[in-house]
């Protein structure tokens, strides 16, 4: 029941933002929800980096965002991107522990590219047309509630029962095919022009980075000994694990759109 309470008092927050509220408001709530994703992510890795991976990091995250925006230099996200490792090298050389300087180093800048270069996507899709980051976050949703309810039910086989032992290939089947319905539906009305074919490729990839994107953070969860990673979502457990998904799927929908949709 908190899940679904959850849910509903977040999903209008999201529909007015992403497709009723400025560019500006839009980029303000990206900026919260990649520094409330940074905050869990670095909580997370604390212990096993051995020490902080940096609040420079939450600086330069917002530096990477600000260069997702029109007019940024061409070439501004990956100068960000380059300074930030440069930065971690240098402060990891203060580590007590010098055998821990390059997982100190290594934590900063995955979390710098992870958590802050996946959400900038959102920006250039919602400049493109609100309807592409509306559907990048229906891959998701549908997904998600493809895969809880068919799982929960049929399913039999793991899918990576190291990492998620809950998952199951039969969720994962039922994932893709919500994502392509609805999702993919979703795209045809409101984004004239897409060849059918296309939306069901791009569904089926999006949802499938999606599912890599969670997997992932469970890795990282399991791998540093928590089962959220935080409380923040009652029903979710934490931020970073309601967008897991979300994190994977921004880039692969705008590579679509800059790519092979602009041409």
């Amino acid at each position: 029941m908190k899940r679904v309470l959850t849910a509903a008092a977040l999903i209008p927050i999201v529909l007015y933002v992403v497709l009723l509220a400025s560019p500006w408001v839009l980029w303000a709530v990206v900026a919260a929800a990649a520094f409330l994703s940074y905050r869990e992510y670095r909580e997370m890795i604390r212990g096993a980096a051995r020490g902080d991976p940096g609040l420079f990091v939450y600086g330069a995250g917002l530096l990477l965002l600000a260069a997702a925006l029109p007019g940024a230099p061409s070439g501004a996200a990956a100068l960000v991107v380059v300074a930030a490792a440069m930065v971690a090298m240098a402060l990891a050389m203060r580590t007590a522990d010098l055998s821990q300087a390059v997982a100190r180093a290594s934590a900063s800048v995955l979390g710098l590219v992870y958590i802050f270069g996946c959400w900038s996507y959102a920006i250039p899709l919602h400049r493109a047309n609100r309807h592409w980051l509306m559907y990048a976050l229906l891959v998701c949703w549908a997904g998600d509630m493809g895969a809880y309810y068919v799982g929960r039910a049929f399913g039999r086989h793991r899918l990576a029962a190291r990492v998620s032992p809950k998952k199951s290939w039969e969720g994962a089947a039922a994932s893709v095919a919500t994502s392509v319905l609805l999702a993919g539906g979703y795209l045809v009305y409101f984004v004239r022009g897409v060849a059918w074919w296309h939306v069901v490729a791009l569904s089926a990839l999006a949802n499938a980075a999606g599912q890599i994107g969670d997997l992932a953070e469970s890795a990282i969860k399991r791998g540093v000994g928590v089962k959220d990673s935080g409380s923040l979502l009652p029903g979710h457990g934490g931020f970073l694990d309601r967008v897991d998904s979300t994190l994977f799927v921004l880039p692969v929908v705008w590579a679509y759109v800059a790519f092979v949709a602009g041409r």
